[in-house]
């Protein structure tokens, strides 16, 4: 059986890892990373393009890691509720 090589998103926001088997988890996690890759294809394209500037660097880091943020936030509220 292969496995699917994850995408950059999906590694990002941990996509394999739901132990509470959530589907809102899984829903949430493939949109945040859905939002990473889109990020990434298109700072990849601006570098081939025209190179990236400091800013835009720091600017795409910065992006990156809210995403990661609001992901990791977004699921401690919809499992919020398993722990009451």
């Amino acid at each position: 059986m292969e496995e699917k090589k994850l995408t950059f998103g999906e590694k990002l926001v941990g996509l394999s890892f739901n132990p509470s088997e959530n589907e809102k988890v899984d829903r949430a996690k493939k949109l945040f990373a859905e939002a990473a890759d889109l990020l990434k294809e298109h700072i990849v394209e601006v570098r081939e393009q025209k190179g990236l500037s400091h800013m835009g660097a720091d600017v795409f880091s910065h992006a990156i890691g809210e995403i990661l943020n609001a992901q990791m936030c977004t699921v401690k509220v919809l499992t919020f509720a398993d722990d009451e």
